[in-house]
């Protein structure tokens, strides 16, 4: 491990706080590559696969999401829904819940959460029917209002019919607004608790929510612990406390590992599975989770303005042989920005467009493309195999004539920066809820991230976003969503799909635990036992 790693270790058991000598529940470690990208816990601000990773550990949503199973809904902090209208849908509150801080979950803290002044500020275009803080320091940053509003854009108001039943009451027809529920956008967290904070940022660092563990300490970049909520409406937790460490070389997660220093080790490659497994003493799981590894055009950049260079880019790559020699084959190549678990709205005749050089070939000489450099954003390993994809892409479009200039970066700052060495770079989307909603729109749509960062966009594909948002019509979304692949993906790239993303925990072999179909680690009664 690195000296900073080695010394990381002891300081955070001397940090954490003394429990009851008479608890024996043993306290978890575990081993990460990064905390949060924001250095904050306040889930909007933290979209991204290292916050929806530990977010359920503390907090939690009207819905929930059967991780472990298959992916389905599940009753959460709601014991029960059901829909008024196509507009409204009202939601029986699980009775008895109590907070971290003592409380009782109430309707108004249901209220304040998902339509008051934590999302969406107390200041003009604020939703009706929420709860202003109305305390100077504590407006939330503007990516979490921006988040708020892509997450919940119809949202009109929240009703608390009466205590222990609250209406969700939208402005137009939403065929998705129990996925929008079950996002971590919308977790519930004590209003108390908020306006009780001194500022926003000792607010987003320490939220006070439901989760079967709650946060006691996080220092930025280097650790993050948690105590057992004994209160946890969901039984008592197994693990007295959960250390999480961020260590971010894999080789000094698995050292750590082996070592006994950890017994979770997150975000292990395929290649260093098996060299895991050969000490019996520890196991990998894993598999393919709801979640798309992409690269991302800026339609901006002088050479990249031409879309039929983002065409050829897209059918330069050999996706195949990047899962087999990377992945192992323990990954799979999605048709398109879609999932198995969208049901009826999955378009199992649709893919992404082919392998062929030839094709790559034609379509840059049609673009009169005479080797103008492309510049490609990259971070080093922030993504599983995201090093070596971006070097073997390099080497694919070279063949087909395209000059890609990989630019290692620090941070994402770094790589979303604007300017005219933007071009290319990676990005995931994870599919938070069972419709193309959930992906292709929230991250693509109007005011979602891609658009936000002014690097793509589309005027029929926005038109049909919206329409996809608000059309009841099965038959007319299917056609609406197949015409945004198409022109997204085909026609004016604005992105090409990679691979579907796949993550692996090693971890000890004698405590029981199953891993999730998804970034979320589930440290839940049911779910984590250790030995006798």
């Amino acid at each position: 491990m690195r000296r900073r790693d080695l010394a990381l270790l002891p300081a955070i058991g001397l940090a954490a706080p003394a429990l009851a000598q008479s608890d024996q529940r043993p306290t978890v470690t575990v081993a990460v590559q990064k905390i949060s990208n924001s250095n904050t816990l306040e889930t909007p601000r933290e979209q991204s696969n290292v916050g929806f990773r530990l977010s359920p550990l503390y907090a939690e949503s009207l819905i929930g999401t059967n991780w472990t199973g298959d992916m389905g809904q599940v009753p959460e902090l709601a014991s029960a829904w059901r829909r008024v209208d196509d507009r409204t849908v009202e939601f029986d509150l699980r009775q008895g819940v109590r907070m971290h801080d003592g409380r009782t979950m109430t309707a108004e803290d249901v209220q304040f959460s998902l339509a008051g002044a934590r999302l969406f500020g107390s200041g003009e275009g604020r939703v009706r029917g929420g709860i202003t803080a109305g305390q100077d320091g504590l407006e939330p940053q503007p990516e979490v209002i921006a988040t708020a509003r892509r997450t919940f854009p119809g949202l009109e108001r929240m009703e608390i019919v009466r205590e222990g039943v609250v209406r969700f009451v939208n402005r137009t027809p939403d065929v998705t607004i129990e996925g929008r529920v079950a996002q971590n956008v919308g977790v519930i967290l004590s209003r108390a608790a908020f306006e009780a904070a001194g500022n926003w940022l000792a607010w987003a660092r320490q939220p006070v929510g439901t989760g079967p563990y709650r946060v006691v300490e996080f220092r930025p970049d280097q650790s993050l612990t948690f105590e057992a909520h004994d209160d946890y409406w969901g039984g008592r937790p197994p693990a007295r406390r959960i250390r999480v460490l961020e260590v971010p070389e894999v080789s000094s997660r698995i050292n750590a590992l082996v070592s006994g220093e950890v017994d979770f080790a997150t975000d292990i490659p395929p290649d260093q599975v098996a060299a895991v497994e050969r000490n019996a003493r520890f196991e990998v799981l894993g598999s393919p989770i709801n979640n798309i590894r992409l690269i991302v055009f800026d339609q901006n950049h002088a050479v990249l303005r031409n879309p039929l260079v983002r065409r050829a880019m897209t059918h330069a790559i050999d996706r195949r042989t990047i899962v087999e020699a990377l992945w192992a084959g323990r990954t799979e190549i999605p048709p398109g920005m879609q999932l198995e678990f969208f049901g009826d709205m999955y378009l199992r005749d649709w893919d992404n467009p082919r392998f062929d050089l030839a094709e790559a070939r034609r379509l840059l000489r049609e673009a009169n493309y005479r080797g103008e450099p492309i510049p490609y954003r990259c971070l080093n390993n922030y993504y599983i195999n995201q090093t070596a994809t971006a070097q073997v892409m390099v080497e694919m479009w070279r063949a087909a004539g395209l000059n890609v200039q990989l630019q290692m970066m620090e941070n994402w700052s770094q790589i979303q920066e604007p300017g005219p060495t933007r071009g290319v770079r990676d990005w995931s989307n994870t599919h938070v809820f069972s419709d193309p909603v959930g992906s292709l729109a929230r991250a693509m749509g109007p005011g979602g991230p891609l658009q936000r960062n002014r690097e793509w966009t589309n005027e029929e594909f926005n038109r049909l976003s919206n329409e996809l948002e608000s059309s009841t019509d099965r038959a007319r979304r299917r056609v609406v969503f197949q015409r945004m692949l198409a022109i997204i993906e085909r026609e004016d790239p604005g992105y090409m799909v990679l691979h579907t993303a796949a993550t692996f925990v090693a971890k000890r072999r004698d405590i029981r635990w199953k891993a999730s179909r998804g970034w979320p680690l589930d440290f839940r009664a049911g779910n984590l036992a250790f030995p006798a």
